[in-house]
């Protein structure tokens, strides 16, 4: 959708190049942007920038935070023989929001897409390892979305861990297949982490 206006226009392409905004809702969001106030405008890309340059990943999980470790490794409340490994920092938002589950986390950041030309050595896994061989963890629970990427490096974490001897479990399939862990409501995900299994 072209709108000749140059400005318009190359504001439009920006959030277009966001994932899962299509050309109607870039228009939509550069027309929301054009009637803010000026302050207001400021004040957005501020915010964007802000969140550029303050936010950087976890040392331990690999999440998302400010400084050198997340709230969630640096709490001395939760279990750290249980680990949940998430495909991003948005798997994690979604799991506390039901606030059943007090392990620790793993952010993987990518899942294995050969399409995407995404090998298994791209995915936050040697992080991983390292936890389980130094701390005493018992239990690693694989909470990748259930679409064909998530399932294969679910699997592919699955049989890296078997020589470990610890407790490997996926969640239940309280997901429909091809769904994300950020849309999922509470009580889904309440029973995804309370039906996980073996694999």
């Amino acid at each position: 959708m072209e709108l000749l206006i140059k400005p318009l226009q190359e504001l439009a392409d920006k959030f277009r190049a966001l994932d899962g905004v299509g050309k109607k809702s870039s228009v939509k969001m550069a027309f929301s942007v054009l009637n803010m106030s000026e302050d207001d405008a400021r004040a957005f890309a501020e915010a964007i920038i802000s969140a550029k340059t303050k936010l950087g990943v976890c040392d331990i999980c690999q999440n998302i935070c400010e400084g050198k470790m997340c709230s969630i490794c640096s709490s001395d409340t939760r279990d750290r023989s249980i680990i949940c490994v998430v495909e991003d920092a948005r798997g994690v938002m979604a799991l506390e929001k039901v606030k059943e589950f007090n392990g620790l986390y793993q952010v993987l950041h990518v899942t294995i897409s050969p399409m995407k030309g995404i090998g298994p050595d791209q995915l936050k896994i040697k992080e991983l390892l390292a936890r389980i061989e130094s701390e005493n963890v018992k239990e690693v629970i694989i909470a990748t979305n259930p679409t064909v990427e998530g399932e294969a490096t679910a699997m592919y974490i699955s049989r890296l861990l078997k020589p470990f001897e610890i407790k490997v479990t996926r969640i239940a399939n309280g997901l429909p297949v091809g769904a994300d862990l950020e849309y999922a409501d509470e009580v889904t995900l309440f029973r995804a982490i309370q039906g996980r299994r073996d694999i």
